[in-house]
Formats: C-alpha cells, structure tokens, sequence
C-alpha cells in the first residue's frame, strides 16, 4: 500500500525515529501506525513509543464527591471557547451532580435536570450556543474516603483533567496527592493484576523481539525478559509507580506510610481517544466560500 506523508510525519512525532526509518517501519506494518511503533521499538530506532494524542473533542471533565462515592463526567463541545463559557460550565457542574445519582452515562443522559432530562438540557444549550455537545462518559469510585484533582482548571470542579482517587482509610489531603501524580504520570492500571493481559502480552512480545535482536543466549535473554517486564509493570501500573512527591518510594509504600490503601481511581481527560478530523486550510476556505 501507499505510504502517506502525513503517516510518516507523524510516526516521526509520536517515535523520535529519523524519516527513513520512520517509513520503513510503515511499509513492513502495511500502514499500522501502532505495529510500526513496535517495529521501531523492536529495532532500537523508536527515542518514544507513546501513542497519538490527536483529539477531536474540546468542553470539560467535572467530579464531584459525595461522601464515599466519586465521580467524574466528561461533557464535550466543539470548540475550547465553549469551555470557558459560564452558562455552559454551570451546566457541566450540574450534569456531574446528577451522575452521583446514577449507574451509568446513559442513566445519566435521561437523569432529572430542574424539571428536564440531561438530554433535553443539553439540546436547549445547543440551540442557545451554537455548537454541538454531548455527554461522553462517566466513572464513578466509591471507597471509605474520596478524594478529587483537577488539572487546568477552568473553574473550581472541572477542567482538562478530572481524577478522582478512592481509599480505604486514610485523609482526603493523601488523596489528593495521588491525585496530582496521576494527572501527571498517567498510570494504565491500579496494579498487575487490573492491567488489560493484551498490553502486557503485547509489551512482552515486543521485548522478546528486541532481546532477540542483541544476539545473545536464551538464557541471558530470559533474565532480560524478566527484568525488563518487571521495569514495565513499575512504569504503567500505579501501585508500581515512583510516587512524584516522594521518588525514594511507591506510590504503594506511600500510601502504607500514610496509613492507607488505595483501591480505585479514575482519570479522565478532555477529548481523550478521539481522533480529529483535519482539513486543508484552503478547502475550508473555499467550502465557506461556496456556502
């Protein structure tokens, strides 16, 4: 198949690779961007291996606490400037409030809102705006103590980033310390056991290859395997995790010094997974002239 590109570039911005190599990688994975980055990673040539961050979504996260029970609601718009609109952040704020009342989003979307459904609130605000919008997704937590960060805030309970962080024991104050360190280190699971088997059969299979690739005896490369997977579950996991405000521990061991356990937590952020439509900037131009 024919390699765009737009593809190359943008494996080059998601791996570091140089542009040679960058496209090599497309042609061996018949255009798969996320078998290309392993490919890469494979031969030593990928300086990163995150993922894509394009996002077509722009509006807010917003949580709100109740007692034991958390939870976090995204509700999307098409622009940022919608976000920082007042009647529509009031309107988020009250969608999230909604959500402690319900099990899921789409409970949420017919909840009770002043007399109107989530869905006909937000269809009034449409009208109102101007602008398309919809309720994502929610996830709720519940524990013996809650606690909630938000990351660029536009206003107090919502903004870019929501975390919401369950305990059993321990203060709301820990909490929200675990809270900022997963706005930032964006942990994949609580721990081995919650991580998705594909991710780690997939990193294995990924390291297996590039243990592979050093020519060395299976039995050095079994200990390599090992070690290297035992790295990865202290990277993604959040148990596993360099506590950010403390990295001489866990953020397992800082939780047991603070006399606690966390056993839940949820981060959600604007837009996230949602891949942007781009258009040439001179077809916009020229469809808007057209009408």
């Amino acid at each position: 198949m024919a390699i765009t590109a737009k593809q190359v570039k943008e494996l080059r911005e998601m791996t570091g690779a140089g542009m040679m190599d960058a496209k090599k990688a497309l042609v061996e994975s018949e255009g798969d961007m996320d078998a290309a980055v392993d490919w890469l990673r494979t031969k030593g040539l990928a300086k990163a291996a995150k993922k894509s961050g394009r996002t077509a979504a722009e509006g807010l996260v917003a949580v709100s606490v109740e007692g034991g029970k958390g939870v976090a609601v995204e509700v999307n718009s098409e622009t940022d400037f919608v976000a920082k609109n007042a009647d529509f952040q009031e309107m988020v704020g009250s969608i999230a409030k909604a959500a402690l009342n319900v099990a899921d989003v789409d409970a949420l979307k017919e909840a009770d809102l002043g007399g109107k459904s989530v869905t006909d609130v937000i269809t009034d605000k449409i009208a109102t705006i101007g602008e398309n919008m919809s309720v994502r997704r929610m996830i709720t937590v519940e524990g013996d103590v809650v606690a909630s960060y938000i990351h660029n805030a536009a206003t107090d309970g919502m903004g870019q980033i929501g975390v919401l962080v369950a305990l059993k024991g321990g203060t709301e104050e820990f909490g929200k310390q675990v809270g900022m360190h997963i706005a930032a280190m964006n942990p994949q699971s609580l721990n081995e056991a919650s991580l998705d088997p594909a991710i780690v059969e997939k990193e294995k299979q990924v390291q297996i290859d590039i243990a592979k690739e050093s020519g060395k005896p299976d039995a050095v490369i079994e200990k390599m395997i090992v070690g290297r997977m035992k790295k990865f579950m202290a990277e993604v996991t959040l148990l596993g995790q360099a506590f950010a405000l403390d990295t001489d521990k866990t953020v397992e061991q800082a939780a047991k010094d603070a006399g606690c356990e966390i056993v839940a937590f949820a981060r959600v952020q604007v837009g996230e997974g949602i891949e942007k439509k781009e258009e040439d900037f001179a077809a916009e131009v020229a469809k808007a002239v057209q009408g």
